[in-house]
Order: C-alpha cells, then sequence, then structure tokens
C-alpha cells in the first residue's frame, strides 16, 4: 500500500509512503487518497487530518512523471479528466470539512505543493523547500497551482513562484503567509502535535462549520455569505456542542465533545 492511513484519539494520520520514488503520486496512490478523503467526509469521528510524506527528504515530488510518460496522454487529456478535489483528491476540495495539517517533512513540489495549498494549517521542517516546477518540465500545475496560489498569497509572490518554476525555502514562504510554523525537523512532530490538541480543544462542529462557511463564501460579500444555511453551519447551530461547551465552562472542566 503507498499511502498509510490510521486514526487514532480523533485524528486521521495520512501519508504517502513512497520515499524511494520522492513520494511521488501515481494513479493507484491517487485513487487511494481519493477513497481516504470519501471516508473521511462520511465520518463524525474524526476530528483533524494530518497529511505527510514517508521519510524526511521529500513531502511529495507531485506526480510520478514516469508514469505520466508511460502513458502516452497528452497534457490536453489530462486536463480534460475528472479530478475531483485537485490533485492528490486534497487540492480543491470543498467537500471536506474537517480541518488538514500539512505535516511538511522535505521538498514539495509541483503536485505536492498544491496539496499543501489545500491544507488549512501548514507546519514546515526547516530544510523543506516549495515550488510549482510544471513548466520546467512543459506541464502546467493544473490541479490547483494556478488557481489557488494567487489566492493565498500576495500577487506579486505569486506570480515569480509561477512564471519561474523556481523553488523557494520553508522561510521565505512563511513570509508570504502560507506557513504557519517553521521548525527543526527533530521538533516537527511536536508541533504538529501542538495544533492537532489545539484543534481537538475545539468543538467538531463549530470547526467544521467555520471550515465549510470559509471555503465556500470567499467569492461573496460578508454580508450575503454570512447569511448562507449551509449544512455544516446549521448542524453546529442546530447541535449539542454549545450546551456541553456552556455547561462544562460554568463547571469549570474541559467539554466531552459529543460525536
Amino acid at each position: 500500500m503507498t499511502v498509510h492511513y490510521e486514526i487514532v484519539e480523533h485524528v486521521a494520520q495520512v501519508t504517502i509512503d513512497r520515499p524511494e520514488l520522492l513520494n511521488a503520486v501515481d494513479q493507484a496512490t491517487e485513487d487511494e487518497m481519493q477513497r481516504i478523503w470519501r471516508e473521511i467526509e462520511g465520518r463524525s469521528d474524526i476530528w483533524c487530518v494530518v497529511l505527510t510524506g514517508a521519510g524526511e527528504r521529500c513531502f511529495s515530488s507531485g506526480a510520478d512523471v514516469q508514469e505520466a510518460v508511460k502513458s502516452g496522454r497528452s497534457g490536453f487529456e489530462y486536463w480534460s479528466m475528472e479530478r475531483e478535489g485537485g490533485f492528490g483528491g486534497i487540492a480543491t476540495r470543498l467537500t471536506l470539512n474537517v480541518p488538514v495539517i500539512a505535516r511538511v517533512n522535505g521538498g514539495a513540489y509541483g503536485g505536492g505543493f498544491e496539496m499543501v495549498l489545500g491544507a488549512d494549517i501548514v507546519v514546515a521542517a526547516d530544510h523543506a523547500k516549495f515550488g510549482l516546477t510544471e513548466p520546467r518540465l512543459g506541464f502546467l500545475p493544473l490541479d490547483g497551482g494556478m488557481v489557488m496560489l494567487p489566492r493565498l498569497i500576495p500577487a506579486k509572490h505569486a506570480m515569480g513562484m509561477l512564471m519561474t518554476g523556481r523553488r523557494v525555502t520553508a522561510d521565505e514562504l512563511a513570509g508570504f503567509g502560507l506557513i504557519n510554523e517553521v521548525v527543526p525537523m527533530a521538533e516537527l512532530d511536536d508541533a504538529v502535535t501542538r495544533w492537532v490538541d489545539q484543534i481537538k480543544l475545539c468543538s467538531p462542529r463549530s470547526i467544521r462549520a467555520i471550515k465549510q462557511v470559509v471555503r465556500n463564501t470567499s467569492h461573496l460579500a460578508p454580508y450575503v455569505a454570512m447569511g448562507q444555511r449551509l449544512p455544516a453551519l446549521m448542524d453546529s447551530l442546530n447541535g449539542p456542542d454549545s450546551d456541553e461547551g456552556s455547561r462544562a465552562f460554568v463547571e469549570k472542566r474541559s467539554p466531552n465533545w459529543p460525536e
């Protein structure tokens, strides 16, 4: 299996496990990731997802170029294919309301960087580098890169990366506002755990509602966005979490969030 998937204490760990190929994503890996995201979407007991790559060299180098060449598929044919949620099923996914933390343990290039763009929180090792390197091979960042990057960082920085295919450091990308925390590799897991623990302090229904509203209303004027009756919002407003949170506050204890 090229993707390891396990759930421990409400946290799903999704690990691309092809370190010998820089965690490149072939079709089998893509299909498995799509299956995993669909499963997570259907479960209420998962409160957070950590997405990473195996080893310390590369988060993901993106698409498996060797497989792409062997397929003989043209760029137009690839562009015309239905690709749910962008690269890895996560780059542009709007149907996943659970927060996703990208644990960037090394290089994130091409589709690997597109998956980082699809995460909600990014924690990176200080040796990690990032880039949409497709133009250097005559390809395009079709699975979210061209449309996501200019929406997430200042336009000149985005165009500087897109127009050159250059690789930037974790510190540089943090300066652009795209990375939440940069730490030495030895501290990466502790940093990710801190973020996970902070998320788990919050109501799962509240977090799902917040993510769904943010992801689905960014194109709307604020007063219009505030009135959208989105499913996760309605579930939070009508659910038991606020009662439990209030009782816990009065009783000076930690909430026991219902699933």
